[in-house]
């Protein structure tokens, strides 16, 4: 008998996970065993050769939190500033870098940071796709797994400007690779909707680059 996937909850789920920066709960506990259960269920993502290769950094410690939290708003600060110097922002634009900088503001409050790994490191740039799709649809589906539990959480890289000196705080060996950092916390309510985005129609090409007709339109 073919196993049927309630396509309503599922197309929920997936349309409505969203970056969460505001909205993360900074008073409310994260309990350990929730977490377990949405990395046992990132942990059946596919990897590359079934590697497996995946590691998780939890950090609950409120020190190692506040460390993480300085090295996150220097990446940050530099980053911002680049970007500010590069071009003016539009009005979306600028309301994702004052979320952006909120998140600069409470990173070290929020109750769990989680440092996605992968083991070994990048030497050959065209490997990356291959070694990131190691890890990326991992991290997705713990980004579901805690969406469908009332959780939230927001990919970050800003700390990876200084990867080395996280690594050395968390005793992350030299030949495993971080891949970024998910401030997770439970999210004040639930009633996220589907974003704003150009229709698919017109981002989707047949056969050749730009045409989205395709043949027999």
């Amino acid at each position: 008998m073919t196993e049927l996937i309630d396509l309503a909850v599922t197309d929920h789920l997936l349309s409505t996970t969203r970056a969460v920066r505001k909205r993360l709960d900074l008073e409310r506990p994260v309990e350990r065993e929730v977490l377990l259960d949405c990395l046992r269920l990132a942990t059946q993502a596919p990897t590359g050769s079934n590697s497996q290769g995946w590691r998780w950094v939890v950090v609950f410690d409120a020190d190692k939190r506040a460390r993480l939290g300085e090295l996150y708003r220097a990446g940050g600060e530099a980053y911002l500033r680049a970007a500010g110097a590069t071009a003016s922002p539009n009005a979306q634009q600028a309301r994702v870098q004052e979320s952006a900088r909120y998140l600069m503001d409470v990173i070290d409050r929020v109750p769990v940071l989680v440092i996605p790994c992968i083991e070994g490191r990048i030497t050959d740039l065209r490997h990356a796709a291959a070694f990131f799709g190691s890890i990326h649809p991992a991290v997705w589906s713990f980004q579901l797994a805690l969406r469908s539990r009332g959780l939230g959480s927001v990919w970050t890289t800003f700390h990876l400007a200084y990867e080395r000196e996280a690594a050395e705080l968390l005793g992350i060996p030299d030949s495993v690779t971080q891949a970024a950092m998910l401030p997770v916390a439970y999210t004040i309510g639930t009633d996220f909707r589907p974003a704003k985005r150009r229709p698919v129609e017109e981002i989707t090409y047949w056969n050749t680059w730009g045409d989205t007709l395709g043949p027999g339109e």
